[in-house]
């Protein structure tokens, strides 16, 4: 009798247990999906701040979480236009955490005055009031303004020859990206580059980036070379394996009266 007595009260233990376990998993579920959110912190902003993301996702009003869901939160910030990842977490107490993957801006494109971002996927966004970015250059001249619509992809021949001239500048030297501040491609003629810190204009023309980048880093950071830049109009990279300054632009397929630098040899 006892025995039996011993194993009801089991079985009535483990059922208890048991229900309060699924009460407390319910009631926790439950104080999420009724708007218990009280706090959410951002992680992984860059190009807007916490506050302006938020303003966008409508959570900048801590009295309107109400009835909000972990997926409520996630689907209004992976639509912003400069967000490629959204992923949060339930950090306990009444917190959520967002964990926000940016978009890769490449260049500001400019065209008929108007900048926009292109991003490295070739995607045209918007720059939004109060967007933070540095060392990026500006593409210009891209001929047909008309295909520039935000959030439209744009991967022309010349722009592709664009990023692959950026990312020479990158690999070729860190401080050589970062003062590289235009990308002429003149509407499908010569490219012409621009430097921060470079006084003459770069007659870079087309193909073979790498190569050209390097013999530019290298005049640049000789001495010799330095004194020629300093007293030139313009450096004339068109040619191969030689470099030319001279004092005034040469527009043709000649460098005219200028001073040729052999680099091959």
């Amino acid at each position: 009798m006892k025995e039996k007595i011993g194993k009801i009260l089991g079985t009535l233990l483990f059922v208890a247990l048991i229900s309060c376990l699924f009460y407390l998993i319910f009631f926790s579920n439950k104080k999420t999906n009724k708007g218990e959110i009280k706090m959410i912190e951002l992680t992984g902003n860059h190009l807007l701040s916490a506050k302006e993301y938020l303003a966008y996702a409508r959570l900048d009003d801590k009295s309107k979480f109400g009835g909000l869901t972990l997926a409520d939160v996630k689907n209004r910030f992976a639509n912003h236009p400069y967000i490629s990842k959204v992923d949060v977490e339930d950090e306990g107490n009444n917190q959520i955490k967002v964990y926000l993957t940016e978009k890769n801006i490449e260049a500001v494109l400019l065209a008929s005055g108007e900048p926009n971002f292109i991003t490295n996927d070739f995607q045209i966004l918007p720059i939004l009031p109060n967007a933070k970015f540095t060392d990026l250059p500006v593409i210009s001249n891209i001929g047909n303004t008309k295909a520039i619509k935000p959030l439209s992809v744009l991967k022309t021949d010349d722009i592709v020859e664009a990023f692959k001239i950026i990312e020479a500048s990158k690999l070729t030297n860190e401080s050589m990206f970062r003062k590289l501040s235009e990308i002429n491609l003149r509407n499908g003629g010569d490219i012409i580059l621009s430097f921060s810190g470079l006084k003459p204009p770069v007659l870079f023309g087309h193909g073979e980036a790498a190569k050209k980048m390097v013999y530019l880093d290298l005049m640049w950071n000789s001495p010799e070379g330095n004194n020629l830049i300093d007293s030139s109009e313009y450096i004339d990279l068109r040619f191969a394996d030689e470099i030319f300054v001279g004092s005034s632009v040469a527009e043709n397929n000649s460098p005219g009266d200028a001073h040729k630098t052999g680099l091959s040899e």
